[in-house]
């Protein structure tokens, strides 16, 4: 059972779900961050773009994989096509108009295994490193992966969106985790990650203390906001408002395909 001072209300349990005014989801994108890096002006745009480089290098990795290339050449190329964007200054002259962020780095790192892999080959292995890859990770988790009948695209696409589900997870957690609500979230986050029937709203409340009525207006709101942070990380990576749920509809049709 939750070790808790006072009893577990319903009431402003969830971060974020009773703030008034949310952030405009379109004041930092994924865009803004890749333009900016491109400016010498702007002092910290290189470390925001390395910390975009290290929350998408997996799919980009997978894909090169899924392309025939060994573990050891797919983390060269990786490396080498993160550098060859900056060094050519293709993301600070990138056109928005493009479209989606997750379309620009696909057709990008394509491009760049057409023309560029004799140059990446000649290269000193590990040298030049913009982010680091994890290699033993990667080819863990691509190990675990079962083997299907993706197209490298399609399967760069899968795990890309795994990649945005797993930033929502991220804010989710250090949401609860700064509301000191760690140990709250540990027992609600099954809720968001397998069926209803697994999870009874009668086992929760006696772990929380609460009434089931409670648990499942607590659910209800972790639901909502997981839904909201979705919907956010989404739309750092269109250009548009009206893209978010048409995007939105992409991801999900690629889950369920994966």
């Amino acid at each position: 059972m939750l070790s808790t001072s006072t009893k577990v209300s319903s009431d402003d349990i969830i971060p974020g779900s009773n703030q008034a005014g949310q952030r405009s989801v379109f004041a930092t994108t994924h865009w803004s961050v890749v333009l900016a890096a491109g400016r010498s002006d702007v002092l910290h745009a290189q470390d925001a773009l390395g910390k975009l480089c290290q929350t998408y290098w997996y799919p980009l990795y997978a894909y090169v994989r899924r392309r025939g290339y060994s573990p050891a050449d797919a983390e060269d190329l990786t490396q080498a096509f993160f550098a060859w964007l900056l060094e050519r200054d293709w993301l600070g002259r990138a056109d928005q108009q493009r479209g989606r962020f997750r379309s620009f780095l696909l057709t990008s790192i394509s491009n760049f295994l057409a023309n560029e892999w004799d140059k990446a080959r000649t290269q000193k292995r590990g040298g030049g490193r913009v982010v680091s890859l994890q290699r033993d990770e990667a080819e863990g988790r691509c190990t675990r992966e079962p083997m299907d009948n993706l197209t490298p695209e399609q399967s760069f696409e899968w795990r890309w969106a795994l990649a945005l589900l797993e930033q929502v997870m991220n804010r989710l957690s250090a949401e609860f985790a700064r509301d000191g609500k760690a140990e709250l979230f540990d027992a609600l986050k099954p809720c968001l990650l397998g069926e209803r029937a697994a999870h009874p709203y009668a086992a929760l409340a006696s772990t929380l203390a609460m009434t089931e009525g409670s648990v499942k207006v607590v659910v209800h709101r972790l639901r909502q906001r997981y839904r909201q942070l979705l919907r956010d990380e989404i739309a750092n990576t269109v250009t548009k408002p009206e893209e978010v749920e048409e995007e939105m509809r992409h991801l999900f049709a690629v889950l369920a395909r994966g």
